[in-house]
């Protein structure tokens, strides 16, 4: 029987085509419009999104946007481009890879279009979310399974679950953080992680009792808050905090980037600021690994706001700490996840090496 012929998809959550109020405008429809994201009935959803949000977010995130666009375009898109490009160094012709994103393009259709013209029957696809919720990584899968499912062969399917404490994230994590750490002298370093509403994290208990019952219920990872994306945070803060040396007391972990309209996973990192001033932080590190590529919510909404909000509190100085993006560290990583998932291809069981066709 013929090996199959293996493609990987990179999915990644999205960003407008550029900075333009319409372009935003129509990126927030598309991400907002996901019943994975905002989950409420959908009139609720369709009065929120066009009575309230989108008459009036899309420009100030239009604003948001062009204070950290760049000549090559989205920072999010180039850095995710940039990791395929690494991926492609390491595998040469015999294994395709795409860049598909949940919303805007590249699209997952484009993605899917594009592997299977090469021939691929089988897809190994990689969300670059480290901590799994519903709305990010969840969303990503289903859209891929959704558009494959339209097909009429309909290839193999292999998915990444969430990496939030893989040695090989944790290691390029703590590789992209310590050349900054080790210059700056960081009186503390913030463990800044995308927010997520509390309800997301309650549909996420299959026991329904474990979930925000307590204060200490994301201290150890069990089988009732294994999928919960707040337990899988603080599980990300750990690791990294022990691959970087950060003794207890030094780091903390805070999240962002909420909506108004419901009650989110806490503790906020704009409340965590002040607090961590008031306790005599003066020189502060953040660091956003929820996130694998530097995007709006770590360039604009930490790098910027919260640097700004640091200095007015009367902090000495601020490091925005990068992501993983395109790290050597992460590719080979990367590479490492996907060589364990196709022992069948290549000659006597193996990958091809750099440069050859299957």
């Amino acid at each position: 029987m013929p090996s199959s012929r293996t493609g990987v998809v990179l999915l990644q959550l999205g960003t407008p085509d550029s900075p333009s109020s319409a372009d935003v405008r129509r990126y927030l429809r598309e991400f907002l419009g996901d019943p994975r994201v905002l989950t409420m009935p959908a009139l609720s959803r369709w009065l929120l999104l066009n009575l309230i949000i989108l008459p009036f977010r899309p420009r100030r995130a239009a604003h948001a946007y062009r204070q950290i666009w760049t000549e090559e375009g989205s920072p999010l898109l180039v850095h995710t481009e940039a990791l395929a490009d690494g991926l492609r160094a390491e595998f040469g012709e015999s294994i395709p890879i795409e860049v598909g994103m949940r919303y805007g393009s590249p699209s997952i259709r484009s993605a899917v279009d594009a592997i299977l013209a090469r021939g691929v029957d089988r897809i190994i696809a990689i969300p670059q979310f480290p901590q799994y919720a519903s709305a990010s990584g969840g969303s990503a899968v289903a859209a891929l399974l959704d558009e494959l499912g339209s097909r009429t062969i309909v290839p193999d399917v292999v998915t990444f679950g969430a990496f939030h404490d893989s040695p090989g994230f944790i290691d390029a994590a703590a590789a992209a953080a310590r050349p900054g750490l080790e210059v700056f002298g960081a009186d503390h370093v913030l463990f800044s992680f995308h927010g997520l509403p509390e309800s997301h994290v309650r549909d996420a208990d299959p026991t329904g009792a474990h979930c925000l019952s307590t204060d200490s219920c994301c201290a150890v990872l069990a089988d009732a808050n294994r999928h919960c994306y707040r337990a899988q945070a603080f599980s990300t803060t750990a690791a990294l905090a022990r691959r970087l040396g950060l003794a207890a007391g030094d780091f903390s972990t805070a999240f962002q980037s909420r909506l108004a309209g419901s009650k989110w996973i806490e503790p906020f990192t704009d409340h965590v600021l002040p607090q961590l001033h008031q306790a005599g932080v003066r020189r502060l590190a953040v660091a956003t690994p929820s996130f694998t590529a530097d995007c709006l919510e770590t360039l604009e909404e930490i790098g910027i706001r919260g640097r700004n909000q640091w200095m007015e509190l009367g902090g000495e100085d601020f490091l925005l700490l990068p992501c993983v993006n395109a790290l050597p560290q992460w590719v080979t990583a990367l590479a490492d996840e996907i060589r364990s998932f196709i022992p069948e291809d290549g000659p006597d069981g193996a990958v091809p090496p750099p440069g050859t066709v299957a």
